[in-house]
């Protein structure tokens, strides 16, 4: 297969508005925790690309564009992971998961991090 390249997928509105910078997600990456953790040690991060917005009708035209844009440099991802603002959070997750496993051509791992806060104020 060669070197592994990820692409994470998340929610449009929580990596603008939620989770600034999608902090967790690559921290995860770069520990490898999570469901990362069985990524080659020299796995690259290619992209993270949003859905869209609601109700995620943009997500199989952003994942071609990645690959479009991304192939002369021969950065096309191999690997897909989907950020838990889809899967825990997203309430068109089902339709989401379907148009991205029907589409991505390659592993789909549901999950990244492990660092979901239970009380954001907690002490």
């Amino acid at each position: 297969m060669g070197k592994e390249k990820i692409l994470i997928l998340g929610c449009s509105q929580a990596m603008d508005d939620v989770c600034t910078g999608c902090s967790r997600c690559m921290v995860g990456f770069n520990r490898r925790d999570g469901e990362f953790a069985n990524c080659a040690d020299d796995a690259e991060l290619t992209a993270i690309v949003g859905c869209g917005g609601c109700p995620g009708s943009g997500i199989v035209t952003r994942m071609a564009n990645i690959k479009l844009w991304n192939a002369p440099m021969g950065e096309v991802p191999n690997k897909v992971f989907v950020a838990p603002c889809i899967t825990m959070h997203c309430p068109h997750k089902d339709i989401l998961l379907k148009k991205i496993n029907a589409k991505a051509g390659c592993e789909v791992i549901e999950g990244t991090h492990p660092y979901i806060p239970e009380n954001i104020f907690a002490e």
